[in-house]
């Protein structure tokens, strides 16, 4: 599988600059890519609390809209971040567009300082088939807490995509928790970050990284802009899985209802407090 890395510098509150990047990497992907990924609300940046009302946009807004035309006439699937507004609530919400559509919907659970009195948090993990391989969603600060991935690993996940926002002084923090997670629940993981100076002064860390289901770090981006290509080797997962599987041996599972849909989508709801 041949997949893309656009570790772009956006725009906080920018729709109509991020959007015209966005599109133009997706011109720019070779013919035989499969997938390209970008960081975390890419499509409007961060807003505030102030902006958010004015910048976030439905799923089925313009923005998104856009980039569904720009995956189907380029026959590409598409890993982007937004601001979503869904009746009266803003999310951090990250999605899989195919050709066909909006594939898999995943709004952030785990909010960082900056999202606090933006954002309102997710309530569930969700995977769905793509190509074959069974795909799930994080964003950021999830990777940072075990439960996320094991979630989606829960739900069969085979590749784990984290779109990030993450700044300095917390790159390593990532680089670390990106591999723990494709080790611990044996799949890869992509994570693409965002790279430069964000408006509220914050430095983006950029390391945009791809690790194998043994752990390994097999690509890692510099901290400037930049889109890379990698290839994974989807035989690795049945490598790593080859004489014990973490799933099975477990002792402790991880509590929820799971939905199974007839699209292929599978959610785990997180249970209320």
């Amino acid at each position: 599988m041949k997949v893309e890395f656009a570790q772009l510098a956006g725009r906080d509150n920018g729709t109509a600059y991020n959007l015209e990047r966005a599109l133009a990497a997706i011109a720019a992907c070779a013919a035989d890519t499969q997938l390209i990924v970008f960081p975390e609300t890419h499509l409007m940046g961060f807003p505030s609390a102030e902006t958010v009302a004015a910048i976030a946009e439905p799923v089925d807004g313009p923005a998104v809209q856009a980039v569904i035309e720009a995956s189907r006439a380029h026959n590409i699937a598409v890993v982007i971040g937004m601001a979503e507004h869904d009746d009266g609530q803003f999310y951090n919400t990250t999605l899989l567009i195919t050709p066909e559509g909006v594939a898999l919907r995943y709004r952030k659970t785990h909010l960082w300082a900056s999202d606090r009195g933006v954002f309102t948090p997710g309530d569930r993990y969700a995977t769905c088939l793509w190509n074959g391989v069974r795909v799930g969603l994080l964003i950021c600060y999830d990777i940072e807490f075990p439960e996320t991935a094991r979630a989606l690993a829960q739900l069969g996940a085979e590749l784990l995509i984290v779109t990030n926002g993450n700044m300095d002084p917390y790159g390593p923090t990532h680089r670390t928790a990106i591999m723990a997670r494709a080790q611990e629940n044996q799949a890869f993981a992509l994570m693409v970050n965002r790279v430069e100076e964000g408006d509220g002064g914050l430095l983006f860390a950029g390391g945009s990284a791809l690790v194998d289901p043994l752990g390994t770090l097999l690509f890692e981006a510099g901290r400037e802009e930049g889109q890379f290509t990698v290839e994974l080797d989807l035989d690795q997962l049945l490598a790593a899985r080859k004489d014990y599987r973490y799933l099975d041996d477990q002792r402790l599972k991880l509590p929820g209802e799971v939905i199974e849909r007839t699209d292929g989508t599978r959610e785990l709801l997180i249970p209320q407090r």
